[in-house]
């Protein structure tokens, strides 16, 4: 397997793995899930070099944190671990985000997990008006000074929300869509992120899937995958599925993006490296639910890196030919 390469989060002591993995695939909510081929991909992950795991408390009711302990137990000072919280509860209710509500989340997750602290806490898409509101910070900070989370961040849907928490000098890592179908955030929120020192994650790297080009529009799924639960927006943000996108849509122009993958192999690996060209990014953080998959994105590594040119015809492309599907705040 090909060698890995790291990079800073930010301003933090946290060099990870540039390509590393989120395991909500693994914990429910993505279809038929198998625990074995699971724990095998962590741990193959894990041998080729991956240091970087990012979960959170609901990815399976706390099912993907267990599969992370069983998989790094005795790696716990080489690997580390994100998760993330408020999601098991109502998001919109201020105690959600009370120094106690807060607390027994952490401590819960730091259990599942079998850790003393956490590499780093996030926020996991609240909305904005809690953010502003400002008091969860403060929670954070207390648990930071306890010692029981090492850095924390916000996992946020739009650019806007983004922006405000890089505001706040203790946010050391945001994490964002970002993909080729997705590409708001390199007009502001990439250069400010840099210019401030805050590491930036980027989940859905591949759309739900549109981007490996693996799709038709006959393409279905089963009645536990959130590409057929969420993909009008109806159990949580429309953007986390098909990065907003309609299907049917996703999948014409994902096939108008077939040369990509020209030197490159497969679209997915191009799809990785066009994130990886930007070196503001921290991490891509793709999911998987088995070996096959983490040798496939971390060969990405290895792909040809886009010309200016290429970036362009990309720039252009989602500007005329995606962003007007694009649905939902982003």
């Amino acid at each position: 397997m090909s060698s890995v390469n790291y990079r800073q989060i930010g301003n933090t002591e946290l060099k990870v793995s540039e390509i590393s993995f989120g395991t909500w695939a693994i914990g429910g909510a993505w279809g038929k899930t198998n625990d074995a081929d699971a724990i095998e991909g962590l741990r193959q992950a894990m041998d080729a070099g991956v240091n970087f795991f990012d979960t959170a408390d609901v990815y399976g009711d706390g099912h993907s944190e267990e599969l992370l302990a069983k998989a790094t137990k005795g790696k716990e000072n080489e690997i580390f671990i994100a998760s993330k919280f408020c999601r098991a509860g109502d998001i919109h209710d201020p105690k959600t985000y009370s120094e106690e509500s807060v607390r027994t989340y952490l401590e819960n997750s730091l259990r599942r997990l079998q850790r003393e602290r956490l590499d780093l806490y996030q926020i996991h898409c609240p909305p904005f008006d809690i953010l502003k509101d400002g008091r969860v910070f403060d929670v954070l900070d207390k648990l930071q000074k306890e010692g029981k989370i090492r850095y924390y961040g916000v996992s946020v849907e739009t650019v806007e929300e983004g922006l405000f928490c890089l505001e706040n000098p203790n946010v050391r890592a945001l994490q964002v869509i970002f993909n080729i179908f997705r590409q708001k955030p390199l007009e502001q929120l990439l250069p400010r992120a840099k210019e401030k020192g805050v590491g930036i994650l980027t989940r859905l790297p591949l759309a739900s899937g549109l981007l490996t080009g693996k799709f038709n529009k006959s393409s279905s799924f089963t009645e536990d995958d959130h590409r057929y639960f969420n993909r009008n927006g109806e159990a949580f943000n429309v953007g986390e599925t098909f990065a907003g996108l309609p299907f049917e849509k996703g999948v014409e122009l994902s096939e108008n993006l077939s040369w990509i993958a020209e030197g490159r192999e497969n679209m997915t690996r191009a799809a990785i490296r066009w994130i990886l060209d930007h070196d503001e990014i921290s991490c891509v953080i793709p999911g998987f639910r088995n070996v096959k998959q983490i040798k496939d994105n971390l060969k990405a590594e290895d792909a040809a890196p886009f010309s200016s040119k290429d970036k362009e015809q990309l720039r252009t492309f989602y500007q005329k030919e995606v962003l007007p599907h694009i649905r939902g705040a982003y």
